[in-house]
């Protein structure tokens, strides 16, 4: 999958725990533990993602 670089705004106390996150070790990058949320987000959205997209 070809990754392409973006950037996002997110309010201090959530950057504080994605770092956390990689600080403990759990997860190798914040760029890791978004990919994942958003995977997630997908995942759980992915029957109403498709049919909007068939309008």
């Amino acid at each position: 999958m070809k990754l392409i670089q973006t950037s996002i705004t997110l309010p201090l106390k959530y950057l504080n725990l994605i770092e956390e996150l990689v600080n403990t070790g759990k997860y190798p990058s914040k760029a890791e533990v978004i990919r994942v949320a958003i995977r997630k987000v997908i995942k759980r959205d992915k029957d109403r993602l498709l049919k909007l997209e068939k309008k």
